[in-house]
């Protein structure tokens, strides 16, 4: 088995992969709270934890912690999705226990103090002007907005600036107190790591920690053909199309990753080669595919100028009927085999990529692959698999998430 893990008491679960060859390790601490979770009021509430948190306790404040991970050359970061929160920690193997019990401190008992609050809206305030000044996250939020119409997934990460600037310190607690629980976390670490020696410290730091259910509203989405524009006085259209993908659990999803390199992943890819390469009409264009718990997204992303845009989607939809059509050749399936086999290869050698891996699969109840097992599911597709999946998926409803110099009217034929 190429990992280790397990279960407190209480039922909080602790994962390992050893590297017996590097001296750092890459700790994580997984909450199953991510954006689809918030109630109305709570909208950025996840995210906004994710800030908070690192502002402290009772018994350390923001710079106490900065200062500890600084003491011995250590990293320390978040993130948050729609569906996780991840807060991890790049350490001297040595240094593992400092880690440990910083981020337990910062989870378990933040302070939720009034005016760290009050700043921090601003700092959370200042990142969504940021990426609304950002045309490829505006262009990738209207997508997913449009794709999700009514659905949980729907809710932006960082919430809107209505809602960051209305949330109380009672709304924000209210959201760690439900999602935040020892059956609803995960420790994961990789790297020069002992098993046993990890399980004794988190029970130490998570024992007794309460244990609740954690429920989510997971339901199919039903996908409608939209459009969704955020018109700006723009160089560039930046644009998504695209529809609904794979769940993360679904057995189709290795032909699915296989089908979108061929699509667009790479710059030998259908996409790349037609539309910058031969035409020009582009400098960055590509496909992409995110699974979520109960469904999730593929799409095809181009910023180009705004005269281009109809012949850049007459040529997207081109591709993606010659891949209904007709599938992928024996060729591009054995260069997108070989490119996966590379860098699932390369990394396995960063401990943060194997952490991440290990937490994200075990919060979202996914299977834990080897990497010569997951390599073994990749060489087992065929043609016909590829052609099945595109068939498929790819046939279904599209949405168009962008920003530029139009009306939602003028991209309303590429969907229709």
């Amino acid at each position: 088995m190429h990992y280790q893990l397990s279960t407190l008491s209480n039922g909080l679960r602790v994962i390992t992969d050893s590297m017996p060859d590097v001296r750092s390790v890459a700790l994580g601490v997984w909450a199953d709270a991510g954006s689809r979770d918030e109630h109305s009021n709570e909208a950025g509430a996840a995210h906004f934890l994710e800030h908070l948190l690192f502002k402290g306790s009772d018994k350390l404040s923001a710079r106490q912690i900065a200062e500890a991970f600084d003491a011995v050359g250590g990293r320390s970061n978040a993130f948050t999705s729609k569906e996780q929160t991840c807060y991890w920690a790049r350490l001297r193997d040595d240094d593992l226990p400092l880690g440990l019990d910083i981020l337990s401190e910062m989870v378990r008992r933040p302070a939720f103090r009034q005016t760290e609050i009050d700043s921090e809206k601003h700092v959370v305030l200042e990142e969504i002007n940021m990426n609304d000044d950002d045309p490829t996250d505006v262009a990738y939020e209207e997508f997913a907005q449009a794709l999700w119409k009514g659905h949980a997934l729907e809710r932006p990460v960082l919430g809107t600036k209505t809602s960051i600037s209305d949330m109380t310190r009672d709304d924000i607690h209210g959201f760690w107190a439900r999602r935040y629980h020892a059956g609803a976390t995960v420790v994961a670490v990789a790297g020069r790591v002992d098993h046993a020696a990890i399980v004794e410290q988190a029970e130490a730091h998570f024992g007794d920690w309460h244990a609740a259910d954690s429920t989510h509203d997971h339901q199919p989405a039903t996908v409608t053909s939209r459009v969704r524009v955020r018109p700006r006085d723009t160089e560039q259209t930046h644009l998504v199309i695209g529809g609904e993908g794979l769940p993360s659990g679904d057995d189709r999803r290795f032909a699915f990753g296989l089908l979108n390199h061929v699509m667009g992943g790479g710059m030998s890819s259908r996409l790349f080669r037609e539309i910058r390469e031969q035409r020009g009409l582009a400098y960055a264009v590509y496909s992409f595919k995110f699974p979520y718990a109960d469904s999730g997204g593929y799409g095809v992303y181009v910023g180009t100028t705004p005269t281009q845009v109809e012949e850049v989607l007459h040529l997207i939809a081109g591709e993606i009927k010659k891949l209904v059509a007709d599938g992928i050749t024996s060729d591009e399936l054995e260069r997108a085999k070989g490119h996966t086999q590379g860098s699932l290869a390369l990394s396995q050698e960063d401990p943060n990529s194997r952490m991440i891996r290990l937490g994200r699969d075990e919060i979202g109840g996914l299977e834990h692959l080897s990497l010569d097992e997951t390599l073994t599911r990749y060489q087992a597709i065929t043609l016909e698999a590829v052609h099945e999946v595109a068939a498929d998926l790819l046939t279904g409803p599209q949405v168009i998430g962008a920003t530029g110099p139009h009306e939602a009217s003028e991209l309303e034929p590429f969907v229709a």
